[in-house]
């Protein structure tokens, strides 16, 4: 990742974060709905890891946990 990215992958994890928790899920419930591992999304929301998300990966998050894609990106809330 780009440095100068990081903060915006930093954004993205914590709406991750929020997200999950607004649906009840926890971190293990979501990666099973993703079909990918605890570490992972332990990685992904941990606001002090550097760790990237593919779209492909966003988009199924997005799906399961009921929120448009869109909202990961925006800097807005």
């Amino acid at each position: 990742m780009k440095e100068k990215y990081f903060d915006k992958y930093k954004t993205i994890g914590l709406k991750i974060s929020y997200y999950r928790k607004l649906r009840g899920l926890t971190q293990e419930q979501l990666a099973e709905k993703i079909e990918k591992n605890l570490a992972f999304i332990g990685a992904v929301e941990a606001p002090n890891v550097n760790r990237t998300v593919s779209l492909d990966t966003l988009f199924d998050i997005a799906e399961a946990l009921d929120v448009p894609a869109y909202k990961f990106l925006t800097e807005d809330e």
